[in-house]
């Protein structure tokens, strides 16, 4: 594992966007997930940070060198531990009113408990729990931000979590969060399945009336086409042709299955 000074990696995806990746699979690996994506948008005067991580290092630091003297905002695309970590080093955040409640209060990553001796020593120092930011601000669906010559539009896609929201920006990037992305793909319950397959259609749309133009996820590839959007719809939509394969996967008390394309985890 990292020393916490090359924990981030660091990538310039264009002049105005960055990815900050971090290895959840070395956080834990029972979370079946390689990647987390952080992203970070570069306007003129104001940047955009899509979620804070697992908080294992510093991530302050990081950004700060990246977005130099400009007024920096920072959203969680919901509040799940791998997207809400750093909070508390950003005085404000904000998250759909849904899960301003939740992301508000401390937060127990006690489960992190059984992982290596490294990971269990780093989080230790928090004693396993999260700190919230001071501010937590509510965004809802169809809220904008400016940050000079582009602007960000929230997207309320709930599916994987009551308050999981989408990013559309006006250059056309489409940052789905946990809404959609390749590998282990968490799903509610199947009485649920309604709801995300319709944010993931509401995610197709933009791309059929050609605003959306790439979509960059929150875990594992990123600059993807809309094709993971229709893979996606159709493999949770046909998940009873598979049903009868799923086990028990007792580490998050959830069944689990899969496909050529996605494990399921439900």
């Amino acid at each position: 594992m990292s020393n916490g000074n090359d924990w981030f990696e660091v990538i310039k995806q264009k002049e105005y966007l960055y990815i900050i990746r971090e290895r959840l699979d070395e956080i834990d690996p029972r979370f079946l997930t390689t990647y987390t994506n952080l992203y970070l948008i570069l306007g003129p005067d104001k940047a955009l940070l899509i979620d804070t991580g697992s908080g294992l290092f510093p991530l302050k630091p990081t950004v700060d060198k990246l977005i130099e003297k400009r007024e920096l905002l920072v959203i969680n695309t919901h509040s799940h531990f791998d997207h809400r970590g750093s909070n508390d080093e950003f005085e404000t955040i904000f998250i759909h009113e849904n899960e301003v409640k939740n992301a508000s209060m401390p937060f127990d990553i006690s489960i992190l408990k059984d992982s290596s001796k490294k990971i269990v020593n780093r989080y230790s120092n928090k004693k396993f729990i999260y700190q919230p930011s001071i501010t937590v601000e509510p965004l809802k669906d169809g809220d904008r931000f400016d940050l000079g010559d582009i602007s960000v539009e929230i997207i309320h896609t709930p599916g994987h979590s009551i308050g999981s929201i989408s990013l559309l920006t006006s250059k056309g990037e489409l940052f789905t969060g946990d809404t959609a992305h390749y590998g282990t793909m968490y799903l509610p319950k199947k009485k649920e399945f309604p709801m995300i397959l319709n944010s993931i259609s509401r995610l197709k749309d933009l791309f059929d009336v050609n605003i959306a133009q790439e979509i960059y996820p929150s875990h594992e590839q990123f600059a993807v086409g809309r094709e993971l959007l229709d893979n996606l719809y159709d493999g949770i939509n046909n998940i009873e042709n598979i049903w009868d394969s799923k086990e028990r996967y007792k580490f998050l008390r959830a069944w689990i299955l899969e496909d050529d394309n996605f494990k399921y985890i439900i």
